[in-house]
């Protein structure tokens, strides 16, 4: 069965006029509570604000907004939530684990474990599985392509087709530039060596090890009642039934989920001390997302001990993302003057 991908850059950037309202974030005083900020957030035009604070034995939510503005129905901490590029932490752990169990070999090349991509993506017999999963590879990056409204594909490498028979943006390892076709890859890789979904594998183990039950790999398992809404500035609509299946930016979770496995990557509790050498020889322990209507941020700041996660259900252009990390950072900067 054909799956539909809903556009997320041409059609969806086409129609996004960036109006941001009131003062910047930077030109204000700082409130003294993360409430006050996530307030100040929607007033300023986020249509809403989930903010989860994980610190050990203590796991703080905040939310302000709307889950869905056509209702009017308030913003919930626990609403689940399209994290994006986020999921890419959870590949990444998956891979750590398989080349740890000697299931896959970070040297080995893309050729190696895709033959059929040989001649149509550029340097394939060069490129590692360690280039792909730091974004060394040089691939082409297939949000830079064209979308057409509607698209649909059969596969993973139906979808890769649209890179083939392009130039590199670079030559294998010699710098780097962040691609979501490589995790559509690595995605397609993990299912060869496994046999089965890779999403399953996660799950299995990485998600119900942690008692993850609010997080998803696909959005077809998630009662959309639960999800909150996503709004593009300039875009009127609700856009939380476009479709993102792609591996590196399916997975749907809670706030609170995000964190509880941002930790448990960071402390040792998920990945043996193998797997933890492995990991992070590949891959940060952070992560933003950006899908239409949906944004996001989950880092560790160990100054303060705390993970935190924050979740936006509005999204624009460029600029827009200025205004997400001013307010990530004004956040932050809460917490600590509270701790």
């Amino acid at each position: 069965m054909k799956k539909r991908f809903t556009p997320i850059s041409s059609v969806a950037f086409a129609c996004i006029t960036v109006i941001l309202s009131g003062c910047a974030f930077g030109l204000q005083p700082l409130p003294n509570t993360v409430q006050e900020q996530l307030n100040d957030a929607v007033a300023q035009g986020m249509d809403g604000v989930i903010v989860c604070i994980n610190r050990p034995d203590d796991i703080q939510l905040y939310a302000a907004g709307w889950k869905n503005r056509e209702d009017q129905i308030p913003a919930d901490p626990q609403a689940l939530f399209k994290i994006a590029s986020i999921s890419k932490l959870y590949i990444a752990a998956a891979t750590t684990r398989l080349v740890a169990d000697e299931k896959l070999s970070l040297d080995k090349t893309l050729a190696e474990y895709i033959p059929e991509v040989t001649g149509r993506i550029e340097y394939a017999d060069q490129i590692t599985l360690k280039m792909m999963l730091q974004h060394r590879s040089g691939i082409l990056d297939y949000s830079s392509e064209p979308e057409v409204a509607g698209e649909t594909f059969d596969d993973y490498l139906s979808f890769a087709a649209r890179i083939y028979n392009k130039s590199a943006v670079f030559e294998p390892n010699k710098k780097y530039r962040y691609s979501n076709t490589n995790y559509l890859l690595i995605g397609e890789i993990l299912d060869r060596t496994l046999g089965y979904s890779h999403h399953t594998y996660i799950q299995d183990e990485l998600l119900t090890p942690l008692g993850l039950s609010h997080t998803y790999n696909i959005p077809a398992d998630v009662a959309m009642e639960e999800l909150m809404s996503g709004y593009l500035k300039g875009w009127e609509p609700d856009v939380k039934d476009w479709e993102f299946p792609l591996p590196g930016g399916s997975m749907i979770a809670t706030a609170e989920d995000v964190s509880v496995f941002l930790r448990a990557l960071i402390d040792g509790s998920l990945l043996s001390p193998e797997e933890q050498t492995i990991y992070t020889s590949v891959y940060p322990y952070e992560h933003t997302g950006w899908l239409p209507g949906y944004t996001s941020i989950a880092r560790y700041h160990p100054d303060i001990d705390a993970v935190v996660v924050q979740f936006v259900s509005t999204s624009g252009k460029e600029i827009y993302w200025l205004e997400l990390k001013r307010l990530y950072k004004r956040i932050v900067r809460i917490i600590e003057m509270n701790h």
